[in-house]
């Protein structure tokens, strides 16, 4: 897998980086002084300068100045993810996870579909990991030799902590934009998913006083101009991956199906980059190869003007596609008490039996064999509504420590951050048949 950091204005390796730099210029520019101890006689030691090489710049300015944080990088081929002697072919039966996926990806035209829904949620929740992991697991999915984007940008004032991965096809047909969810070390991420009181921030879409949750739109906008860019070279049948230090920019093909998609956090900026693409008039090139998005325990991003606006759509309320397991919290997020906000587009629930499934789990102790946690997707005609206060952010901690007990497993619970583990959504999403992510 080869891999290159680009600094994309200014850039930030990770999140302890310096914030400021007084002089950019000069920092960039400085070099090394070293000393000689043979220098001329009754001179001393002689000193010269040493220029920096180019990654020494580029990691300085990455250390010293923050901001934000590109890294592009290549899928390893089947060859290197399944080396002999291990494997006599690296292509067996279940492996890639879905034979010619890129081509499914391009002739799907009714949504939601198994596959879509599987690759997404599997993409989704491998964005907690980096470009190299989320590019992996995309080729073994079935998108081989795949090109791989990364863009990050922070500013903990801000409460922005937004992370974008664009994962193009090996000839450049089909781009999939995942966002990443709530951080679950993130401290700034839990702010903005969790504010009982969130800002809103007004955005013209069918109503001139609708408004949007003000940390969402702050988050998608920190790395909407990369992300853009990126999507416009796809267009012009590039990759999204930069050319570095003089390297050849080939023609691989030109953009025709773009799918976009995130759990938690990155849900809602998924959500609402589809709403920007449809409804803002520059970005109609890329809106129009706008396939479907799906989310994955996604919250609420819109007042209700904005969401019926939504609705009213023909795209977005047929092809903005929510999933929700079980009791997942995060869905009925922000609660009423921080006003009065609401979904669009079509909802799917995953519902559990659990007194049903607690009950036959006891039959273990005669030796008979179970699944738990086992359940069926169904569609709504309604969408979840908002909790009715920040109680119940409480209630889902509870749940979650209680799921942990046998004998409390049973109960039935309204709201759980249990289910809204990432891994949930893609085990549920699974078509039958197929092995893990990994396709071996």
């Amino acid at each position: 897998m080869t891999e290159v950091d680009v600094v994309a204005g200014t850039a930030r390796p990770g999140r302890g980086a310096a914030k400021t730099a007084p002089d950019r210029k000069s920092r960039a520019d400085r070099s090394v002084t070293t000393t000689e101890d043979a220098g001329p006689a009754g001179r001393g030691p002689e000193v010269r300068e040493v220029p920096d090489l180019k990654w020494e710049t580029r990691l300085r300015s990455m250390l010293e100045i923050g901001g934000l944080w590109t890294r592009d990088v290549k899928a390893p081929t089947y060859e290197e993810l399944r080396p002999k002697p291990f494997h006599d072919h690296p292509v067996s039966p279940g492996f890639p996870i879905h034979k010619n996926l890129q081509e499914k990806l391009l002739e799907v035209e009714k949504h939601p579909d198994p596959t879509v829904a599987h690759v997404l949620a599997t993409c989704s929740a491998y964005a907690y990991s980096g470009a190299e992991t989320v590019s992996m697991i995309m080729a073994r999915t079935g998108l081989e030799d795949n090109h791989c984007r990364m863009i990050s940008a922070s500013a903990d004032g801000m409460l922005i902590c937004s992370t974008s991965f664009l994962i193009q096809s090996e000839d450049g047909k089909v781009v999939i934009l995942c966002y990443r969810g709530t951080e679950p070390a993130s401290f700034i991420n839990w702010l903005t998913g969790v504010d009982v009181e969130p800002e809103r921030i007004n955005y013209q879409f069918g109503d001139p006083c609708a408004s949007v949750h003000g940390g969402f739109y702050r988050n998608v906008r920190a790395t909407r101009y990369e992300v853009m860019g990126a999507l416009g070279r796809a267009l012009e049948g590039k990759s999204v991956r930069k050319p570095f230090d003089g390297e050849p920019d080939p023609q691989i093909g030109e953009l025709e199906a773009l799918y976009i998609t995130g759990h938690s956090l990155g849900g809602a900026m998924a959500a609402l980059m589809a709403v920007m693409l449809k409804h803002e008039q520059k970005y109609k090139a890329i809106g129009d190869k706008l396939r479907a998005v799906y989310t994955f325990g996604q919250p609420m991003i819109e007042v209700p003007r904005f969401a019926k606006a939504c609705e009213e759509h023909p795209f977005l309320r047929e092809n903005v596609i929510r999933y929700i397991y079980d009791s997942d919290v995060v869905p009925y997020l922000p609660p009423a008490t921080s006003g009065p906000f609401k979904h669009f587009g079509r909802e799917f629930h995953y519902r559990i039996p659990h007194v049903r499934q607690e009950v036959l789990s006891w039959l273990r102790y005669l030796g008979c064999a179970y699944q738990p946690r086992k359940g069926h997707w169904e569609p709504k005609k309604r969408p979840t509504r908002q909790m009715p206060s920040a109680l119940g952010i409480a209630l889902g901690g509870l749940a979650f420590a209680g799921r942990k007990s046998q004998l409390l497993r049973s109960l039935p619970i309204v709201y759980s951050f249990e289910d809204h583990l990432p891994h949930h959504y893609m085990v549920a999403l699974t078509p039958p048949g197929l092995p893990n992510e990994f396709g071996d």
